[in-house]
């Protein structure tokens, strides 16, 4: 007997939301990895709401994507001062006597800003909004509000034209980029890396469904996603330098420099890994 859409794509629900609360009791006690952890559950989810919103109701889809992505930009904030961090101690360390004012005004400043992000976050999980919302993903975890019209569908044929849609919404991205003007083109891989995850999560949920082509093709656009957000970490990392950077003087901002070109060619090395991970959306 056919597998109906609204059960399946009940278990794949089901899937991220254990991930997401899973995750709070270490995000508490600020286990190592626990603020990413979390955000990519939250990001999960959004991403299932938003390929497969089709299956749900409307309005009440709409109020829970809005509430994660509430809970995804607070953690955000800490993941990427967290990332900062670890990279810009990663980079110092390849350099030979490096100043304690550079070390503390990357290092230190972006672990300063995690600590204040992660207090936030703290605070938020203590409130009543994420209450709210954990009460509400747990009534999805076995009774989202399914449209019925569709949710009795067959899954397999529904999750194939989900996966067909979000690859199309990709691959028009993919195909705009030898056009964009150089102002244009950062932010344009970066919707592409934003498109190569949604399509990433998509199979993710359908694997279970529709088996090795789901997850193949999420396997592919994995490392799309994974490209791209090397070179955006890259081109983040350098732009941050320089903001640092402004006003110094010296053999300081000579370091400056040297720092924002190792970024700028850490950029070139993932772009060049581009054409290759994007290729299967071609084919």
């Amino acid at each position: 007997m056919a597998t109906e859409a609204g059960p399946a794509v009940i278990a794949a629900l089901r899937e991220d939301i254990d991930r997401l609360l899973a995750a709070e009791p270490d995000v508490r006690v600020d286990a190592y990895d626990s603020v990413h952890q979390m955000r990519v559950a939250t990001r999960r989810l959004r991403s299932v709401l938003r390929s497969y919103r089709k299956l749900f109701v409307k309005d009440e889809a709409a109020a829970t994507e809005a509430e994660l992505k509430w809970l995804a930009d607070l953690l955000g904030v800490a993941r990427d001062a967290e990332v900062r961090a670890e990279r810009f101690a990663d980079l110092l360390a390849t350099f030979d006597e490096v100043p304690a004012e550079v070390t503390d005004a990357l290092v230190g400043a972006s672990r300063q800003a995690y600590a204040t992000a992660h207090a936030a976050v703290l605070a938020a999980l203590d409130g009543e909004r994420y209450h709210r919302l954990v009460e509400v993903l747990t009534t999805w975890r076995t009774d989202p509000p399914l449209s019925a019209a569709r949710a009795t569908k067959d899954a397999t044929t529904v999750f194939e034209q989900i996966l067909r849609r979000d690859r199309t919404r990709l691959r028009e991205l993919v195909f705009a980029e030898p056009t964009a003007t150089p102002a244009d083109r950062v932010e344009l891989l970066h919707d592409i890396r934003k498109g190569a995850k949604r399509l990433r999560y998509c199979c993710e949920a359908a694997a279970a469904t529709l088996g090795s082509d789901a997850h193949d093709l999420g396997a592919r656009a994995k490392r799309l996603q994974s490209v791209l957000g090397d070179h955006r970490d890259a081109v983040e990392s350098r732009e941050a330098i320089l903001t640092v950077g402004t006003g110094a003087h010296g053999p300081t901002a000579t370091l400056y420099e040297l720092l924002a070109d190792t970024e700028e060619a850490a950029a070139g090395q993932a772009l060049a890994r581009y054409p290759s991970a994007a290729a299967f959306i071609s084919s």
